[in-house]
């Protein structure tokens, strides 16, 4: 526990061998629960995090918003740390991010990668990229944002009560800043963060995935407000998700 809060750290991972084992042995003593969602790997990421102690929940729909919701529905702590399975994510900097959610007035804080203090640790394609979805998601919801593609979030699990997160895919990364953003109740804020480079096959397409975010946040900005449901009752495809993520499988 961390200050009387048990902490959850949530960690989505497809095909991630060659990183999950340095992740996980980073943890710091004071997380409660671990958990990888594993989303249909075919390598050994499973059997590395079952062996480092993780909780192990499988979701076979693939999907980088899918596993994510699998795992936050299954998240048992007060804060939810997030970090991906790849060792890009600055592991030492949890404790400092949990001080700074307690010490501020907000409920979601999000880790910017930005400025970029390894340029190597970002492909040129993938730099252009996140900077013109953060500055499209800026004008579009009229909120300053500097990352809204950071895979590293920081926050009580209560907010999620209060969110309409609908994506199973990558646009879910943007979705749920704008979540918090928006919503008075919850609060979002950025603190940068060093950002290296990954371990492992990279599964980000860029031109894809660019795109498909893009298009998500034109249709989110027009449907924001409109038949919210909040994550816990988000309707029949969030309780198959649900009673999916519950089964742990081996």
């Amino acid at each position: 526990m961390y200050q009387g809060r048990r902490i959850t750290v949530v960690i989505p991972c497809l095909n991630e061998e060659e990183g999950i084992g340095m992740v996980l042995a980073r943890i710091p003593e004071f997380v409660d629960e671990v958990l990888v969602v594993d989303n249909g790997s075919t390598d050994s990421t499973a059997l590395i995090a079952r062996q480092a102690g993780a909780r192990v929940i499988r979701e076979d729909v693939r999907g980088y918003g899918r596993a994510y919701k699998t795992g936050l529905l299954n998240a048992r702590g007060d804060i939810i740390v997030t970090l991906d399975g790849d060792h890009s994510y600055p592991i030492d900097a949890v404790s400092y991010l949990i001080e700074a959610l307690l010490h501020s007035d907000v409920g979601f804080i999000s880790a910017s990668r930005f400025p970029v203090q390894n340029p190597g640790a970002m492909a040129f394609t993938n730099y252009v990229g996140n900077i013109i979805l953060s500055l499209v998601t800026s004008v579009l919801f009229l909120r300053w944002i500097r990352d809204s593609q950071s895979g590293m979030w920081i926050f009580f699990k209560e907010a999620l009560e209060k969110m309409d997160l609908r994506s199973d895919g990558m646009p879910f990364s943007e979705e749920i800043k704008v979540e918090a953003l928006l919503h008075p109740e919850i609060g979002f804020k950025e603190i940068p963060i060093s950002y290296s480079n990954r371990a492992g096959e990279k599964k980000l397409r860029p031109w894809r995935d660019g795109w498909h975010n893009l298009v998500f946040l034109f249709r989110k900005r027009l449907t924001w407000r409109r038949n919210r449901v909040p994550l816990r009752t988000a309707g029949p495809v969030m309780v198959h998700v649900q009673a999916q993520s519950r089964r742990e499988r081996e």
